[in-house]
């Protein structure tokens, strides 16, 4: 899939957000933490399971089963090897730095596998104000200290699938070299990622630009650095590894080396010109550098590659290409060794999306090779693999293909692919869409097919635009960058299909009939077909609507209450209104192109738009529209505004500008006049969700600053007070698109995200739905615990608990507790409430997991701290009850 979405101007109005160059490094920043907080709330995806672009995967060469992978817009993540799932890891960036979500490169340190450091920043032009950092962690990515550039990055810009740009020195980890874009150079630390300065001898900082021709800067900005390969063989524990490799953005001088360390540098003599080095893959047993080759940078750009074969000692280059040159129509990239078998090597043709990627692989360090599949007789193919994608459905796009082509591709955009140093049978390869993984790589070579399943579970890369939840139906639809949207009847589990009939490339825009939930309508993107359908039983299936003349993009679109007519505010037309299922649209009349358009949710004929601080108002079935005489509005256009359920003009309006007006509006007059509320500094999106426990007026939910704090809020009455939800742990960076409670579900949350999916949280309020935060319940019955250790550092470590209720009646409630035999304290627990006194912890429930169902199980995690030695508890108590340990 193509990710180049770009943030709206909104983003560019956040207030904090760095712009220029400052004048010194900082050695260390860290986010500021808050007390505003007051209720604990547990956070979690609704399970897409990938749904971007995952340009690199990286191995720890030290460590089994340590592995990390980089998305270019959502954060990084680290394996799970026992449960074979991802741990996202950087939650914690804020809205200021939104900008950190992308990760251009990342480093795991084989020195000390503990250490792990990340190259954050989205985009190297003005679309991202902020500079771009390196993040380090010491703990495997569970917390970081940032060491800000006087230069920006772009994790999300073209040539994000080349790398890795950022290189721990494997025989002394306190030295790293990172390649930098926009003609910045080659930067370098000597103290573990504290400070950075730029290698001033360093002789080309690259020249390779998309297109020259593009005055947003996107396409035309020089891609720099963009790999840096250090020959571990040149070194000895403890001392600076001597030849190192760095690969150019420079199509006549892509190779350079150091002999000294970083002292001087020259560039490879002989080497071949006329391409781009996307990737240098060392393999020291042999002595010899493998590089991959494209005519464009990528990562979906590339018709013409090669592949080289460099021998260190003798200087010799040798063209391994697994095909001839003047018969590709793709760039390579994706390289990797078997480091368990020198002179095994892969290859991807990356950019090769028709009739599907490639994968290329030779046993003979490049002499021979084969391929993941080939012609039997054009156009039948015989594949050396089987896939598996029903853990992710959706996968297929739902497509039913002429051959050659087949469903599910085995990929595209599939820059990064790993073997696991430690296990040949396993490799792991992104694509535009997912991880896909293979764990019996080796019946390649004998004969037989290997089997590829996504290895994405945990992993949600969405971009996200909008979010409805519906009284009834399905609880969750969304609208996505890229993969449409989707239903979910199960927020736990992965729908078995993206919205279809037709499938935007982007969903814009969703609503809903309030009375007639069933009745639901889209618009979105498309590269040739209808920009609207629509859905008579809640979402689970679509027909396309009728454009009007014009229609260029997605838009706005909204419902009546009633679902007997639509107003449509699409790109390249003005905004339209038709009655039944858009067959045919009429030009609505007194509102501008453009204006942002919703349904009040009682009132059939009544609609409302929004443009440059104006507020519109019809009343004849979005027929005509007429200016409300409200001032004060934002002058901008970066508003969202809802009306409330279930009561008649009652409208709720959020968004503006830092250097404007800004905050949050209220109207209960249809929009005549809006009331500014004072406690909210800066709000970007609004929506209601089920009454508090009491409360008459629904539960109001904010992406905002408030008491000088950014987060997501809650107000339980009518926003007269609000509490933070999110936590300084939970902040995702940009959230300011789509918000929506849950009707049914006081409490429940839904935010969008711009590249971690649709997250979701529940409260841990008692009168949310029952048990929890009182005096410890007593169930009844047996119990049975497993405690797991997922992961283990020096000084710290997580655990999984699991709580089965083994007896013969349900539990309302629970309280779990143990003793730590040596130590350990319990510095972060999620999905319970705990206290410690001493070595006893007490664990109990919070409102929505306190009724467990004989049979059943309830889970929960900690990350703590130890020294010495880290035993797992020998015993456990419900209430006054013992638990058999499994």
């Amino acid at each position: 899939m193509r990710r180049t979405r770009i943030l709206t101007a909104a983003l560019a109005l956040a207030a904090g957000l760095l712009a220029g160059t400052p004048p010194a490094l900082a050695a260390d920043s860290a986010p500021p933490t808050t007390t505003l907080a007051a209720e604990s709330y547990s956070w979690k995806n609704a399970r897409i399971d990938g749904g971007g672009f995952v340009p690199g995967i990286v191995f720890n060469r030290k460590e089994k089963d340590l592995a990390y992978a980089r998305t270019d817009i959502g954060g990084a993540y680290r394996w799970q090897q026992n449960s074979k799932t991802w741990t996202p890891l950087l939650d914690s960036v804020g809205w200021a730095n939104w900008g950190h979500t992308g990760v251009v490169s990342l480093a795991s340190d084989s020195v000390d596998p503990d250490k792990v450091y990340a190259a954050v920043g989205t985009y190297t032009n003005s679309w991202d104000p902020g500079n771009g950092a390196v993040m380090r962690s010491a703990d495997r990515g569970a917390s970081w200290l940032k060491a800000d550039l006087p230069f920006k990055l772009g994790g999300n810009m073209p040539g994000r699938g080349m790398g890795e740009r950022l290189a721990v020195d494997p025989n002394r980890g306190s030295v790293l070299y990172l390649g930098a874009p926009s003609g910045k150079g080659l930067w370098r630390s000597t103290d573990s990622g504290v400070t950075w300065s730029q290698v001033a001898n360093f002789p080309n900082v690259g020249n390779y630009v998309q297109d020259p021709s593009d005055t947003s800067g996107y396409s035309s900005d020089n891609q720099g650095i963009v790999w840096v390969t250090f020959d571990e063989s040149t070194g000895t524990s403890g001392n600076a590894t001597k030849t190192i490799y760095v690969g150019v953005a420079d199509t006549a001088n892509a190779v350079y080396r150091s002999t000294d360390a970083g002292a001087t540098w020259s560039r490879v003599a002989g080497q071949p010109t006329g391409q781009l080095a996307h990737k240098g893959v060392l393999d020291t047993v042999n002595g010899q550098l493998y590089i991959a080759y494209s005519d464009k940078g990528g990562p979906y750009d590339g018709g013409k590659g090669r592949l080289y074969r460099y021998a260190t000692a003798t200087g010799t280059w040798t063209d391994i290409s697994p095909v001839a040159e003047a018969d590709t129509y793709y760039g390579f990239s994706g390289l990797t060794l078997d480091r368990q078998r020198p002179g095994t090597v892969m290859a991807t043709a990356y950019s090769s999306w028709w009739p599907d990627t490639q994968i290329f692989r030779s046993t003979d360090s490049g002499g021979t090779w084969t391929k993941a599949w080939d012609y039997s007789s054009y156009p039948t193919r015989q594949n050396r693999y089987t896939m598996d994608v029903s853990s992710s459905p959706w996968l297929t796009w739902g497509a039913n293909p002429s051959p050659p082509e087949q469903s599910p591709k085995l990929g595209w955009m599939t820059e990064s692919l790993e073997i696991d140093p430690f296990d040949s049978n396993r490799m792991m390869y992104g694509t535009g869409a997912t991880v896909y993984g293979t764990e019996n790589l080796t019946q390649w070579d004998s004969g037989g097919q290997f089997t590829i399943k996504p290895m994405v579970q945990g992993l949600e890369e969405t971009a996200v635009l909008d979010l409805a939840s519906p009284p009834s139906g399905a609880p969750l639809l969304s609208a996505l960058g890229d993969i449409g949207g989707f239903r979910h009847t199960d927020l736990a589990k992965v729908p078995s299909m993206m919205f279809s009939s037709p499938n935007f490339t982007t969903t814009t825009s969703l609503d809903f009939a309030e009375a007639v939930p069933n009745t639901v309508v889209r618009t979105g993107n498309l590269d040739s077909g209808p920009h609207v359908a629509f859905s008579t039983d809640n979402g689970a299936n679509w027909f396309a609507g009728t454009d009007p003349s014009g229609v260029s993009g997605g838009g706005t679109v909204a419902a009546a209450a009633d679902g007997s007519r639509f107003v449509w505010s699409p790109a390249g037309a003005g905004v339209h209104h038709t009655t039944g299922f858009g067959t045919s649209w009429s030009a609505s009349s007194g509102i501008p192109a453009g204006a942002i358009v919703e349904s009040d949710r009682v009132d059939a004929k009544t609609f409302y738009g929004f443009k440059s601080g104006k507020f519109y108002v019809s009343s004849d079935g979005g027929a005509t529209f007429t200016a409300s005489p409200a001032t004060g509005l934002p002058s901008g256009d970066s508003v969202r505004f809802k009306a409330l359920p279930g009561a008649k003009g009652d409208i709720w309006l959020a968004g503006g500008a830092s250097d404007g007006a800004y905050g949050l509006w209220h109207s209960t007059d249809g929009g005549a006049s809006f009331t500014k509320l004072s406690n909210v500094e800066q709000a970007d999106t609004i929506g209601f969700g089920k009454a508090a426990p009491g409360a008459s007026y629904q539960t109001l939910y904010t992406s905002a600053q408030i008491a000088g704090v950014r987060g997501i809020f809650r107000s339980t009455d009518k926003g007269a007070t609000w509490t933070r939800i999110n936590d300084d742990a939970h902040q995702w960076g940009w959230t300011g698109d789509a918000i929506t409670g849950d009707p049914r579900v006081y409490g429940r949350v839904y935010v969008s995200t711009n590249g971690r999916g649709v997250i979701y949280g529940d409260t841990s309020d008692p009168g949310g739905g029952g048990g929890g935060g009182g005096t410890d319940p007593t169930p009844t019955g047996a119990c049975a615990v497993t405690y797991t250790i997922t992961n283990q550092w020096s000084g710290g470590f997580q655990a999984d608990v699991k709580l089965a209720n083994t007896g013969t009646s349900a539990w309302s409630g629970w309280s779990l507790n143990w003793a730590f035999a040596n130590g350990q304290t319990v510095s972060q627990l999620w999905n319970a409430e705990h206290t410690q006194s001493g070595a006893t912890v007490t664990a109990r429930n919070i409102g929505w997991n306190g009724n467990v169902a004989a049979g059943s199980s309830v889970s929960f995690g900690f990350t703590g701290d130890w020294s010495g030695t880290n035993a797992k508890p020998a015993a456990f108590k419900l209430g006054d009850q013992s638990c058999a340990v499994n």
